[in-house]
């Protein structure tokens, strides 16, 4: 027979199960469409769609004391040191309060994601991979004309490489597990969302 404390302790095992969110990593090179997708996948399914690009670039405009340090990585196409977006994600999911998250453009790395284990104890529930040719991404990213200073032409050709020799381990790690969920994204929005609504589907 249990005893008062086990099944006191047995109930707080279960509240913070309950707390833990589900999250979706959203992954693919710059400009293959992610956050267009993102956005469509938070409307039709109730997910809060966070992009760690955004949370960085609000960071590197503010004051503090990572915010330099942060402009001056993102302009050189550099990755952030894990614990700071680490930080600026926990910020942002405390702060909306919700338990569904697709998050977009995170891990970048292995390092990455294995912090991102560690510290937060939660794993993804499955990955997307927006899969496209550089030479389109490139091609988007130019003719997007949003006046971000990540997206000159010199910083465009650093990001891809940095995405090639970092983030692919990444997704390379996940489709070992099981969990990497492969979409063609060189097709049109609506073509591309179809796929993603496939996905959900099943997955949700």
């Amino acid at each position: 027979m249990e005893t008062a404390n086990e099944a006191a302790n047995q109930g707080a095992n279960v509240s913070i199960v309950e707390k833990i969110p589900k999250v979706v990593f959203v992954l693919g090179g710059p400009g293959s469409g992610k956050g267009t997708q993102c956005s469509n996948i938070a409307k039709l399914f109730g997910y809060t769609h966070l992009c760690v690009g955004d949370l960085l670039r609000a960071e590197s405009e503010s004051d503090s004391k990572n915010g330099k340090m942060i402009k001056n990585a993102m302009n050189e196409g550099k990755i952030v040191p894990s614990q700071v977006t680490i930080k600026l994600l926990q910020q942002a999911m405390r702060k909306i309060g919700k338990d569904k998250f697709v998050i977009d453009g995170f891990p970048r790395s292995d390092e990455n994601r294995a912090a991102f284990e560690n510290v937060t104890g939660i794993e993804p529930a499955f990955v997307l991979y927006f899969d496209c040719p550089v030479e389109q991404m490139e091609q988007r990213l130019l003719s997007r004309n949003q006046g971000r200073e990540d997206d000159k032409i010199e910083t465009i050709k650093k990001r891809f490489k940095i995405f090639l020799e970092c983030s692919l381990p990444v997704i390379s790690y996940y489709e070992e597990k099981g969990k990497l969920r492969k979409i063609d994204a060189a097709r049109s929005i609506d073509q591309v969302f179809e796929s993603v609504k496939t996905i959900f589907k099943v997955e949700d």
